[in-house]
C-alpha cells in the first residue's frame, strides 16, 4: 500500500477546511511557511495543482475539491475508528467484575442506573482476582487490584465483614447470649484456593477483632466462594461472614438476618478502575459518578 505523504494530507485538510495557510498553521502549531511546504510537497507527489494562488487570495481546484473531499472522509473513518478502540463504542460499556460484587450489589442498583442513564447500554464480564486490564476485555473494572500506571483508580469502599444467618436458624439465637450461643451452630468459613488460609481463618480474624477466642471444638464448614456461603447461611444451613456490601439490597435483607455484632474491616479496598486516555469519554465519567453515588450510601448505611 503506498500512501502519500501524510503530514502534507493533513496541512492540505487544514488549509482547505479554514480557507487560510496562517489559521492552519496555528491550528497545527507550526508555522505558516512549514504548512507551505508540506502543502507543495502533497501537490509535487500528486502531479497536480491543488490552490489556485492569485496573491494573497486563493481557493481549491476542481482537483483540489474532490480531492479534499475524499481526504476528509478518509480522516475521519480514520479519527473514528481511533477513537473507537481508545475509547470504545459510545452507549456500550463493558464492566468487568467480581461475580459477588456483579450479583450481590451492582445487578440489583442497574434499574436506577438505566433510568438515569437510558442511552449507556452496560455489559457485565466477570474476572478473578488478577484482571487483565486489556481493552480487547473491558472498558472498565472494579477490583482490589488496581494497576500502578497508565490508569485511573477511583475508590469505591474498604470491605466489612460481619456475621448473617437465615431467618429460621436468628429465632434460635435472638434471645440467647452472644457469642456463646454462635457456636451451638456450624460456621461457614470461605476459603478461596489461590489464598494460604487456613480452614476458618475469617472466622479466626473475626473473633480476633472482637477480643474472643475461637472454640477449637466449633464446627467449620468450608465454602470456595462468598456466594456459596452465603446461600446456604440463607437457608438456614449455618452462620457466615459476608461483605457489607452483600447487604445493600432490600429484598435480600429479608432473607439474610445481620447478627447485631461487630464489624471486620478486612483492609480489602475497591476500585473503579479505567485508562487515562479515557477519563473524559463521558460514558465513563456518568458511570463513576453513578458508583460514587452508591458507594456513599453503602457507607453511610
Amino acid at each position: 500500500m503506498k500512501l502519500p505523504p501524510l503530514r502534507a494530507l493533513q496541512c492540505f485538510e487544514a488549509v482547505a477546511r479554514l480557507n487560510s495557510f496562517s489559521k492552519a498553521a496555528e491550528h497545527l502549531n507550526v508555522t505558516q511557511s512549514a504548512v507551505s511546504h508540506q502543502v507543495r510537497l502533497l501537490e509535487d507527489y500528486l502531479g497536480e495543482t491543488l490552490f489556485n494562488r492569485q496573491g494573497r487570495s486563493f481557493s481549491l481546484t476542481k482537483v483540489g475539491e474532490r480531492y479534499f473531499e475524499e481526504v476528509t472522509n478518509s480522516l475521519g473513518n480514520l479519527s473514528n475508528a481511533s477513537q473507537m478502540i481508545r475509547h470504545g463504542e459510545s452507549g456500550n460499556l463493558r464492566l468487568a467484575l467480581y461475580s459477588s460484587v456483579a450479583v450481590n450489589w451492582l445487578i440489583p442498583k442497574l434499574e436506577d442506573f438505566r433510568n438515569q442513564h437510558p442511552e449507556i447500554e452496560i455489559t457485565l464480564n466477570m474476572v478473578g482476582d488478577q484482571p487483565d486490564y486489556n481493552d480487547q476485555f473491558a472498558d472498565c473494572f472494579i477490583t482490589m487490584n488496581p494497576p500502578e500506571r497508565n490508569f485511573v483508580n477511583q475508590f469505591m469502599f474498604t470491605e466489612k465483614l460481619y456475621p448473617v444467618c437465615g431467618k429460621k436458624l436468628w429465632q434460635q439465637l435472638r434471645n440467647k447470649p452472644l457469642p456463646d450461643s454462635l457456636w451451638q451452630h456450624p460456621l461457614l468459613s470461605v476459603q478461596y484456593s489461590d489464598t494460604n488460609e487456613s480452614l476458618g481463618d475469617d472466622w479466626l480474624r473475626w473473633c480476633m477483632s472482637g477480643k474472643f477466642e475461637l472454640p477449637k471444638d466449633v464446627k467449620i464448614n468450608q465454602f470456595s466462594h462468598v456466594l456459596l456461603a452465603a446461600e446456604a447461611a440463607r437457608y438456614n444451613l449455618g452462620i457466615t461472614l459476608i461483605s457489607n456490601y452483600m447487604m445493600d439490597d432490600q429484598d435480600r435483607q429479608q432473607s439474610l438476618v445481620r447478627i447485631p455484632m461487630h464489624e471486620l474491616i478486612t483492609g480489602d479496598k475497591f476500585y473503579f478502575v479505567y485508562k487515562e486516555t479515557r477519563a473524559r469519554q463521558p460514558d465513563i465519567m456518568k458511570l463513576g459518578r453513578w458508583l460514587k453515588q452508591q458507594c456513599y450510601e453503602l457507607e453511610s448505611a
